[in-house]
């Protein structure tokens, strides 16, 4: 009988189709993502359609979108996934992931997020989708909170101030070198071979564009009176775990005219002498481990503190106070004179973005444990480490070295192979050392089991409770004695001592939301590279384990699922833009410019070309093109733009005459916030004057992805590179953190590499080096992006793009008979974004944009941008 209902049934290809529409019919889906994201219905778009004069959207994105730049077929991606479904997929590709338990340290650890801090900011769109603070009015809660980060990095660290976060411990590092080399002047530097070894390469990758010598040694042979230097860095508790007495050298530092700089670990330091107390001048490193996944290496939020003598050469923002009109006390970012959007190529550093949603994360975490609570976890780290040296060493094996937080170095008695085995065996990643010794880093999550299972891998007879019989618990001596321990208090501002209960601190970071303007208050107008909806499908897979409880260095046959996602998402982008290859490693957009170049500048060295050290960027480029550029190591010179906003051709071809034998790229906007689309003519520029050796860096807007336009790789092989700022949803709580670097394939090989794990797949022979403290940079939100381009396919990246064009044109109509717009396209329309005129306004009735905005903030909308983008006063 099923046989024969199964005969009748089948109809063939077709038939089978019929049947399949007729069950859809029947039984719609409900949770398609598309028509949730992109918010003008149907019958809007009619009306805005009919208002503007068009027939049909189709009509609109001819007239605005030139034909020689339109991509004329979908994409080849996937077609869209419902929400359920796609959540589906990604836990089948998360299960690929194996849960182990790592103590690799290096710099990462497992952490216990308090669940209020979790659901009340990390999954709170409230806290995720506000734009930076420069609108101090509307952004008051973060402001305090990151006031808040700032206090406790300054009072655990024992300096004078701290900024408001970077964007990791490698990035945070160099950018301190940085700083020795501005402040002394000198093109040397010191650095501890105990520091991480992926934070010595950030810092050597970066020195090596300022034409910096970093000198890799132990200090014993070091001789610092020589004048030589500008500064040393090293690391308090070093890799290995052990803690040394740097008091001699930064004595000698100073003696010879250099910066001290310490790499340090925050928790440690609640109980340890922090580096202020012995003379340390720059203290960097991650808060991570306050509060934050391992995420499989990020984001997590890189900590910079420093002597007040510093603070003009502290690199990206800082929040200071300050008196309102009323004369109460308000918070505002300060000194942003050092910043990249007014200092341009001058600036202290090319950051733009800060990892603030992660410092306001690790701000609570304080908060909610105050002094008490972090010195107590300290303690219980510090014990568990203690008992596994005791267990350890009663077993026969070693320790190289006594002193120590959290790390222990292990000899072990019967062999690496050995110990491999039997941590395999329990599945727990260890630190495997050159040298045929192990390194173990305990957290705060471990337990007895966790211990006993330690033991069992280095062949310890002695359980834990015996070891704990013969434990004194309440003598510090073994650990550090009064010759390290911490003689200054901490966290004593009252707002570490208030909200320990869970409805308290609730309390005060929803009071500190309901300051702040975010996307679930209102529309935030701005013409930003930035600014995304942050859906809930998409953010939901951030927190879950199996993508958040990884190790950066972990082996990579455990985090396949990881690989899989980065395979598909690169894929995707790859088609997107036209490029060959992506990388990941870049931690944010100013970082994916700076990689980019340098990954033009190694290509043109392995070419021969390496006097070809110019940079030509627009004067309405972003200011951190020309910061990045000078990070870069090349010589920034100036195109003008038009009246209209395209780039001045005549210009550019002087420019291109008179640096013939010099220039090495050209970074520009695609498209700019006047529709700069010229790709296809600026292209044949280039290759036809300068051989076809150009770069080019561009910043992806919203519209832009999957859209009616041409992808940038499409214009030929002159312009190799592109970065992606927030490429698609990325929480966009003051930018960040991510900044995919896309090449065309000759470029592929110089990409950015790792010391641990090289994401280029063993080919870094040509690599310029690295940019990031993990291999793939923030990899625990990638799924983000992933997520909206598995859910939009092809149709809705199209869609998406063509009803931001017709927002923006629409309320250009609405607007256009009552301010004069700036920058029409050829068919007097606009792209997604467009600038209104107000400077005549100043002169009618003395009021200025800034009034404009100010008087949009009273009515809870966000303040558009004013100035900065266009060569237009305001």
């Amino acid at each position: 009988m099923i046989r024969l209902l199964l005969t009748v049934g089948y109809k063939g290809p077709a038939g089978r189709r019929a049947l399949s529409n007729a069950v859809k019919g029947l039984l719609p889906v409900h949770d398609e993502f598309i028509s949730r994201h992109i918010g003008p219905r149907e019958a809007d778009q009619k009306v805005m359609l009919e208002e503007l004069g068009f027939k049909n959207i189709e009509e609109l994105i001819n007239k605005t979108v030139p034909a020689n730049i339109r991509l004329n077929r979908l994409l080849d991606i996937p077609p869209p996934k419902g929400e359920h479904e796609l959540l589906n997929y990604l836990r089948k590709i998360a299960d690929r992931n194996q849960a182990w338990r790592s103590y690799i340290g290096m710099g990462y650890y497992n952490c216990l997020v308090p669940h209020c801090i979790l659901r009340n900011i990390f999954e709170n769109p409230g806290w995720t989708t506000q734009y930076t603070p420069y609108q101090a009015e509307i952004a008051q809660g973060r402001l305090e909170s990151l006031l808040n980060y700032q206090t406790m990095v300054a009072d655990i660290t024992g300096l004078d101030i701290a900024n408001a976060s970077l964007l990791d411990e490698g990035t945070a590092a160099a950018e301190a070198m940085s700083l020795c080399i501005r402040y002394v002047r000198r093109k040397k530097i010191y650095c501890s071979n105990k520091v991480h070894p992926q934070t010595i390469a950030v810092v050597k990758t970066r020195a090596s564009a300022m034409g910096v010598r970093v000198i890799v040694t132990d200090f014993k042979d070091v001789d610092l009176s020589k004048k030589d230097h500008s500064g040393v860095l090293f690391q308090y508790p070093d890799t290995e775990g052990r803690i040394e007495d740097f008091t001699e050298l930064v004595e000698k530092c100073h003696k010879g005219g250099g910066v001290a700089v310490c790499a340090t670990d925050l928790l440690a330091l609640t109980v340890l002498k922090p580096p202020g107390e012995f003379g340390v001048d720059v203290a960097v490193g991650t808060s991570q481990r306050f509060g934050v996944y391992l995420n499989y290496g990020g984001p997590h939020a890189g900590f910079f503190a420093v002597k007040d003598k510093f603070i003009r050469l502290v690199p990206g923002r800082m929040v200071g106070v300050t008196k309102d009109s009323a004369g109460n006390m308000a918070y505002r970012l300060a000194l942003q004179t050092r910043e990249q959007h007014i200092r341009r190529d001058k600036a202290t550093s090319n950051i733009c973005t800060a990892q603030a949603l992660l410092a306001n994360i690790s701000a609570m975490y304080a908060v909610y444990h105050g002094a008490e609570g972090l010195i107590s976890i300290a303690k219980k780290v510090n014990n568990a480490t203690r008992l596994l040296a005791a267990g350890v060493t009663g077993g026969g094996n070693q320790l190289q070295h006594d002193m120590f937080f959290d790390t222990i170095k292990v000899i072990p008695k019967s062999g690496v192979k050995m110990v491999k085995k039997r941590a395999e065996e329990k599945k727990i990643n260890l630190r495997y050392f050159e040298d045929d010794t192990v390194g173990v880093s305990l957290d705060e999550t471990i337990e007895r089991q966790d211990l006993c299972d330690l033991l069992f891998v280095f062949e310890c007879p002695t359980t834990v409770e015996e070891l704990a019989e013969s434990f004194d618990a309440s003598s510090d001596a073994f650990f550090y004695g009064d010759k390290f321990k911490r003689n200054i208090d901490l966290l004593t501002h009252p707002v570490f001592q208030s909200y320990r209960s869970e409805a308290r601190l609730v309390r005060y970071m929803k009071a500190l939301e309901n300051k702040d303007i975010s996307l679930v208050h209102s529309m935030i107008p701005l013409g930003s590279c930035t600014m995304k909806l942050n859906s809930t499908t998409e953010m939901m897979p951030c927190s879950w384990p199996k993508l958040v409880q990884l190790h950066p260095f972990v082996p990579v046959e455990q985090a396949q699922g990881y690989q899989r996602l980065f395979k598909e998402l690169e894929k995707d982008l790859c088609e997107i833009t036209g490029y060959d290859k992506i990388s990941f490693q870049p931690n944010s957009g100013a970082q994916g410019e700076y990689a980019g170049l340098m990954t033009i500048m190694s290509y043109l060295k392995a070419t021969g070309q390496e006097k070809r050290k110019v940079c030509l960027i627009p004067v309405s480029a972003h200011g951190t093109n020309p910061a990045s550029a000078q990070m870069a190591g090349m010589q920034v010179q100036v195109i003008n733009v038009t009246p209209s906003g395209d780039i001045d051709m005549h210009h550019l071809k002087q420019m291109l005459e008179k640096h013939k034998e010099t220039v090495g790229c050209m970074m520009i906007t695609y498209p700019s916030p006047m529709l700069v689309v010229i790709m296809h003519h600026l292209c044949s520029l280039l290759e036809e004057m300068c051989m076809g050796t150009w770069g080019r860096g561009s910043t992806w807007t919203a519209p832009i992805k999957g859209g009616p336009s041409v992808a940038p790789g499409d214009t030929g092989r002159t312009c190799p590179i592109s970065t992606y700022t927030r490429p698609s949803a990325y929480p966009t709580e003051e930018e960040g953190p991510v900044g995919p670097l896309g090449v065309k394939a000759h470029l592929a090989p110089f990409l950015p590499s790792h010391p641990i794990i090289d994401p280029l797949e063993g080919s870094t022979s040509r690599s310029f080096g690295v940019v990031s403290a993990a291999p793939w940079g923030s990899s625990a939100i990638l799924p983000i992006s992933w997520a909206y381009i598995q859910m939009m396919g092809p149709r809705g990246l199209k869609k998406a793009t063509e009803v931001a064009i017709l927002n923006a044109n629409y309320m250009c109509h609405k607007l256009k008979d009552h301010y004069t717009i700036l920058y029409y396209g050829n068919g007097r329309t606009v792209a997604h974004e467009f600038i209104i005129d107000v400077r005549d306004l100043k002169k009618t009735a003395n009021i200025e944009a800034m009034d404009i905005a100010k008087r949009l903030q009273d009515y809870g909308f966000h303040a558009p941008q004013c100035r900065g983008l266009w060569q237009a006063p305001s």
